[in-house]
């Protein structure tokens, strides 16, 4: 820890614990029910954006939450939960294979604004570190570097031609061609996403909100990765727009502010999306694949397992 954050005890464990254990079971709750899902990510915004988030995110406020990119990302993410929820429990859309456009492309969106992000955070000029927005920046190569990583894990996403609902109670959203491969090169660059542009709120929205979907993808619903990534990342941004107190005075674990640490985790990022490309593109060209209409790991253990258990 003492690399990348200053050194936490028990009683920063056991938050960082909670936040990620609360996140994957609000996830379950609102994936198993559709009630449920209707609840948190449409009655509950409603709420928060008439009565809450005027005040606890309004622009300009010390904790950093009031900024366009947290707007934004709320609504977008929101916007995601909800058109996944119409795919899952309205039967005539899933069929649809036009609409299976909607996932892939609102996934690019949000790579896509964190990449933003990430140059912005490069032209502040903030090359010692400094508050900007009231949040704690380092400008740097990294910057950029994670931002080349993120481009890369836009185009590689693949295969949603062959994303379909899950035949059991829960009524998943599947996307058996979005592998381990893509998962791991997503959770890098998100996680020096944000270890660059949040960098001291980083602990809990880099560490603990990652693994909240990775485990749940690997472990308890998989091939319903995107699912539980929208689910966990709505949940905690708006935890984060309504508490914005949270990770700078309630709990706080701050970075190292080392550059050494930017660069090294921005490095691992760009290197493991470079991977994947050539190894992606690679499949496509042996195999004389289209990726707007083939997908790519059909013939690999991990997608035949994931569709034999969905359907």
């Amino acid at each position: 820890m003492g690399f990348l954050y200053e050194t936490t005890g028990f009683t920063g464990w056991a938050i960082w614990l909670f936040v990620l254990f609360a996140l994957m079971a609000f996830n379950e709750f609102a994936r198993s029910t559709k009630w449920g899902g209707i609840v948190l990510f449409l009655i509950v915004p409603i709420g928060l954006t008439i009565f809450v988030w005027p005040t606890t995110a309004a622009p300009g406020n010390k904790y950093g939450t009031g900024t366009w990119f947290n707007w934004v990302k709320t609504y977008s993410v929101l916007l995601g939960c909800l058109g996944f929820m119409a795919i899952r429990y309205i039967p005539s859309l899933a069929k649809k294979k036009w609409l299976l456009c909607f996932p892939p492309l609102i996934l690019a969106v949000n790579i896509f604004e964190a990449v933003i992000r990430d140059f912005q955070c490069f032209t502040y000029n903030a090359w010692n570190g400094a508050y900007i927005n009231n949040l704690w920046v380092m400008s740097g190569p990294w910057n950029i570097m994670n931002g080349i990583a993120g481009i890369l894990n836009i185009v590689t996403i693949c295969g949603w031609v062959g994303i379909f609902v899950s035949k059991d109670k829960t009524k998943d959203m599947i996307w058996p061609d979005m592998t381990w491969r893509w998962i791991i090169a997503y959770d890098l660059w998100n996680f020096a996403y944000t270890y660059n542009c949040i960098a001291d709120h980083s602990f809990y929205c880099g560490l603990a909100l990652i693994i909240s979907c990775t485990i749940p993808a690997f472990f308890i619903k998989k091939g319903a990765w995107l699912q539980h990534r929208a689910h966990t990342l709505a949940l905690w941004i708006m935890f984060v727009m309504t508490v914005p107190s949270f990770a700078d005075r309630i709990a706080p674990v701050a970075t190292t502010h080392n550059p050494v640490a930017f660069f090294v985790v921005s490095l691992l990022a760009l290197i493991v999306n470079v991977m994947l490309a050539v190894h992606q593109f690679g499949k496509i060209f042996r195999n004389k694949l289209n990726p707007l209409k083939d997908e790519i790991y059909k013939e690999t253990k991990d997608y035949k397992q994931v569709v034999e258990e969905n359907i």
